[in-house]
């Protein structure tokens, strides 16, 4: 009698043991998908390529920690990116893994919590020439009696020449510059194109005196159809 009770009484620990660990693998599946990063993606600017994420459901985790991996298209091995594993942070800087501009890119994040790891999350494809956001250019407004003239510098890369010096946009692309003027008689959105083209130094004529004009330039970019944003409005009082 006594033997069936401690046989019975094994089978239950025993069947007991085995609903813990699956109770544990269900937990630690359902906190995996929970800590999932959500929407990775890159964002860049002038080849300042950066990838950023949302943190998964469990949002309130602040303990929760990011591992970032990347690769070249048609690589078969994933690279660490050593600054940004085991961080806080929901956005990691690739511009350096990122330089040969022309290729595309992949890269991937998970997230760790209490010792449970999440799955990858995948960002879509990234070819920095097609998709990195021109900036605007550095403005600089000179203005005389009746006349205002614009000096442009065009927007700068991360990546440096020989001399040290940041290798302009306008080595990578066919720019055009997008000179606009608004009277402050007039509403204060009338934009007025008043130059487009590659010089870098523009003479506005024929203005009002003791009139107040705003200057906004854009950088172009025809071949992909795409504008930067406007630049710092710049404006003076003609005397």
């Amino acid at each position: 009698m006594g033997r069936i009770m401690l046989s019975s009484l094994c089978l239950l620990m025993h069947l007991l043991q085995n609903e813990i660990t699956s109770l544990a693998v269900l937990e630690n599946r359902d906190l995996q998908d929970l800590i999932q990063p959500q929407k990775v993606e890159f964002r860049s600017l002038n080849f300042n390529s950066t990838l950023h994420w949302q943190p998964g459901w469990a949002r309130e985790a602040r303990d929760t920690l990011y591992f970032v991996q990347y690769k070249m298209y048609g690589q078969s091995t994933w690279q660490n990116k050593a600054e940004c594993w085991g961080i806080r942070s929901h956005v990691c800087d690739l511009t350096h893994e990122t330089s040969d501009i022309q290729e595309p890119y992949y890269g991937r994040v998970k997230a760790a919590l209490a010792g449970v790891y999440s799955n990858w999350s995948l960002s879509c494809r990234f070819t920095p020439w097609r998709e990195t956001m021109i900036g605007p250019p550095m403005v600089t407004v000179v203005h005389s009696n009746r006349s205002i003239t614009v000096k442009l510098q065009a927007p700068r890369s991360p990546y440096k020449r020989k001399r040290g010096s940041k290798i302009p946009m306008t080595n990578y692309y066919d720019l055009l510059y997008q000179v606009f003027i608004i009277n402050n008689l007039l509403d204060e959105q009338h934009r007025v194109l008043m130059y487009e083209g590659k010089d870098k130094v523009i003479k506005i004529n024929d203005l009002k005196p003791g009139v107040s004009y705003c200057i906004e330039v854009k950088t172009y970019m025809p071949m992909l159809d795409r504008s930067s944003t406007y630049s710092s409005r710049q404006c003076t009082m003609l005397q």
